[in-house]
């Protein structure tokens, strides 16, 4: 089974290219949610959490206020590693799980979508990577825009991530999400067509530009 890490920017388009290519017929693991699900409450890496950070950053249904643990962990590096010591294996195992499963099922092709795919260590876990490209300034306006975040906050959260110009750099395949929707989907369908559906996942050389 072909595994495609498909990573990018705070704001650069991931979930977007990985909703065009569920269109298309692509098997997405979302990281994110996978994340939601790890730290359930009752679960292991929620209880972690509270006593780390403190119970305010409990709801009072005690799910994780993740408005309230990101203003801790994006303003503390040390605060962003403890939490990400207690989510990461939690993730990782149920990243396992569910391609086990796939692979159980016969999929051929399983795209695993992960923000901090290179940050934490887990290109050897896949095949090859995928980046969804945003310049700087892009990702600070679509924050800022699509979270009511403040000019200083937004770049406090991409300052937390690696640049994108060191993103590019680990990619096979880059999808430049810079322009329209329209440009976007266009790029997503070609690289589906040469890579997936025409090829049969044939491999090609690193850090192709579509």
């Amino acid at each position: 089974m072909r595994i495609i890490g498909l990573t990018g920017g705070i704001a650069s388009g991931k979930s977007t290219v990985a909703r065009l290519l569920e269109k298309l017929g692509a098997v997405v693991i979302d990281a994110d949610q996978l994340a939601r699900e790890a730290v359930l409450p009752g679960s292991a890496a929620c209880t972690k959490i509270a006593e780390a950070f403190g119970s305010g950053i409990l709801n009072p249904d005690g799910t994780i206020d993740r408005k309230a643990l990101g203003s801790i962990v994006f303003s503390d590096p040390a605060a962003r590693n403890r939490l990400e010591a207690i989510t990461h294996p939690a993730i990782r195992r149920l990243a396992e799980e569910r391609i086990e499963q796939l692979r159980t099922a016969g999929a051929a092709v399983v795209f695993y979508m992960a923000p901090l795919l290179i940050e934490a260590g887990l290109t050897s876990r896949v095949d090859e990577i995928w980046v969804v490209y945003a310049d700087r300034d892009t990702q600070l306006q679509r924050l800022m825009l699509r979270d009511a975040m403040g000019r200083d906050e937004a770049r406090q959260r991409l300052a937390a991530q690696m640049g994108m110009e060191e993103k590019k750099t680990f990619a096979r395949i880059v999808i430049d999400n810079r322009g329209t929707p329209e440009e976007t989907e266009s790029q997503v369908r070609d690289v589906w067509a040469r890579e997936i559906a025409g090829t049969g996942g044939a491999q090609s050389g690193r850090n192709r530009a579509i």
